[in-house]
This record gives C-alpha cells, structure tokens and sequence, in this order.
C-alpha cells in the first residue's frame, strides 16, 4: 500500500462517516483514510464471491478529457489505441514515462465522440493528472482534474444486476442487464444520475457508479438497503486485494511501477504500434518489444500451507530467480498464491520452484493467470 507523505494527514471520501458508523477499521491508503474491513476480511470476500459486496472506490482519480483533439490527445498521452474506443465503452490502458516505465495503469471511458473520462489509480491520481495536463500542450482540448469533486462505489458479485434492478426505474431494468462489460451509460439509481459502468476489479460481474460526492452517501445507503435481502455487505480494502489477487489482476505499486515495463507485466498487448500517434515512450517500448526481457510475471500455486508474501525470494534450487510481489492464502481456491516475477527460463506453466517462506523453501509451481476464473 502507498503510504501518505510524512506529517500528512490522511484525506476523507465523501463516505468517511457511513463507513465509521458500520464500524469500519481503517488504513491509510495512497494518503487516503480508507476501510481496510468491517468485520471478517475473509466473509467480505466470500460475499464478493457468492452474493455481493459494496465497496467506496472514491479515493480514485476522474480526468476529464473534452474538445477537438480529445482522441488524438490521448493517443499521444497513451500507450493504448484510444481513438478506437466506440461512445459508451471503455478501455484499459497504461500512461508510460519517455523510458517506457509504467507511471499507472487506468481506464479510459468514451462519453462521447470528443469527451473521456480518464480514471487512474489513487496513489498515482494526482501525477497522472498533472502528467495529462502537460501532455495537452498543443492539443485542442480541455483536461480538468475531477477528482475531488467525485466519489466512486462499486457492487460487486452474482446479485449486482438484482440489486440495481430494485432501484432503477422500470424502464431501465433493461440497460442494467444489457450492459456490456467495459461499459457505460447514464442511469439513474435510487433516484440519484449517476455514470453507471460494468467494471470491477475483483474478478466478478459488477458495476462502479460515479456522482459527486454531495450525493454519494444517499447513495451509499440506498444500495446497502436494496442489498440486504441479496446478501450485500460493505467491503474493504482487505478483501478487494485478495479478491483482485485471485483474479490475476496487478496492482500499481506490487507489480506495477516506473521501474516496470508493459512487457514485463505481460501487458505488451496493451501498447498500440499500430496507431501513427508518437506517443510519449514508443521509442524506448519499440525498443524493448523484439528485445528478450530479464524478467516475466507469473503466477505461483503453494504446493503447501504457507503462503509467500511480498518481497519474498524465488528459488530454484539454491539460485534466487524472481521475487514474490503480492503472495497471501486463496479463500475461494484453499491454497496459497501469488505473483512474482521470474527469469523467463523459470516462466513456463508447470515449472517448480520455491520461495524463501523466512528461511525455509517452501515448494510452488508456476500456473497459468488468473487464478480464478468467475464460471469455471
């Protein structure tokens, strides 16, 4: 997790208070006070799972894109194909430094033909803003950080679509349905306008709904009380990281960083050299696609009990090859995983290693992402 600077203090959501009075335990979290759990991590999980949890996600950052240029702009600012996004959709993509290291990994919504929402992660919200700003420079186009004007919750699981259903109008029961997944529209919930969108970061079917912050607690609520006969509880940061852990899904600053490339991340297919865009990190990216890398991403499956944590090396017999960077117990799978990166010649499935577990190997074997897979 990303501590906040020395001496700050942590900054509040909108939903600061609703979380408080659930008994919330909190943590600081890219210099955000956020509910690390409510009461057991582990049921937060397996609700996600098997009925549904609801999650404040407002500590991330919306960046808003508008004008002219709006989609040559984010071409030039982006690794991904941006201007290829269709009105409605969404993509993900990563904003990369001039040496191809990764600043963060986002989504980008298309509003409209000339309109984006660009959500980075909250450790990064604030340099990706200011890096979107700088990098308009010549563009026609409007780049406003909206930010601290926004509050973000998601519902995720089996009963999302049930649960909305109860709070939309009747005529909007169908769009709640049809809604493709890396998608979004207009809707109303509990009476409330919100940009409604079918993503998530918990390997489940859900939906994240953007409003300004002075709405978000009626919000809160409405689906807490819409959720309680589908099996809906509050969430925490807890189990969305086990939950995405699952799901094979990198976190910024475990397996993303300024010192990682898209390649190394297995996120090669991301990076567009097929649009005519130059945009900021294609020549040292082009550099590196033919070039063999040091180190790949893998998934790892304990063999045993215990679990490999973050920072932990990876053997092959006496050789340390890669290092773990998030590793803890699986709650759905019953055994232990994590992701690590390794030497390319370790990197095929089925390969076994070990990891250093505090001076004793521990033995793993290479598996194939994710590690869970909603329906299989």
């Amino acid at each position: 997790m990303t501590a906040a600077p020395e001496n700050s203090t942590p900054k509040h959501t909108a939903l600061h208070d609703e979380h408080a009075a659930l008994g919330a335990s909190f943590t600081d979290f890219g210099g955000w006070d956020m509910p690390l759990k409510y009461g057991s991590e582990l049921a937060e999980h397996r609700a996600v799972r098997e009925t549904a949890g609801l999650f404040d996600l407002s500590h991330m950052g919306e960046v808003r894109v508008a004008g002219p240029d709006a989609a040559t702009y984010l071409n030039s600012a982006l690794v991904g194909n941006l201007a290829a996004i269709a009105v409605g959709r969404a993509k993900y993509s990563l904003i990369c430094a001039a040496d191809g290291g990764i600043i963060d990994d986002l989504i980008t919504y298309r509003l409209a033909e000339d309109v984006f929402l660009v959500v980075p992660n909250a450790g990064n919200a604030q340099t990706v803003a200011d890096a979107l700003i700088e990098r308009a420079a010549g563009f026609d186009v409007e780049v406003t950080d909206q930010s601290a004007d926004t509050s973000l919750v998601a519902v995720q699981g089996p009963n999302a679509v049930a649960i909305l259903h109860t709070l939309v109008p009747e005529e909007q029961r169908a769009l709640v349905s049809d809604l493709k997944y890396y998608a979004a529209e207009q809707a109303v919930i509990a009476e409330i306008p919100v940009l409604l969108a079918r993503t998530g970061y918990t390997g489940e079917d859900g939906f994240e709904l953007y409003v300004p912050n002075a709405e978000a607690p009626a919000l809160w609520r409405a689906l807490l009380a819409a959720g309680a006969d589908h099996g809906l509880v509050p969430a925490g940061l807890a189990s969305r990281d086990s939950l995405r852990l699952e799901a094979g899904m990198p976190l910024y600053g475990n397996e993303l960083s300024r010192e990682v490339t898209p390649f190394d991340a297995g996120l090669g297919p991301v990076v567009s050299f097929k649009k005519t865009e130059d945009f900021v990190g294609r020549e040292a990216l082009e550099a590196r696609r033919d070039a063999p890398g040091e180190r790949v991403l893998v998934g790892l499956r304990g063999d045993g009990r215990r679990a490999g944590r973050g920072g932990y090396a990876v053997l092959s017999g006496a050789e340390t090859v890669g290092r773990i960077t998030s590793g803890q117990p699986s709650p759905t799978l019953g055994y232990p995983i994590a992701l690590a990166y390794v030497a390319p010649e370790h990197a095929a499935p089925g390969t076994r290693l070990d990891v250093d577990l505090r001076g004793k190997a521990g033995p793993f074997t290479v598996v194939e992402l994710p590690f869970y897979r909603r329906g299989a």
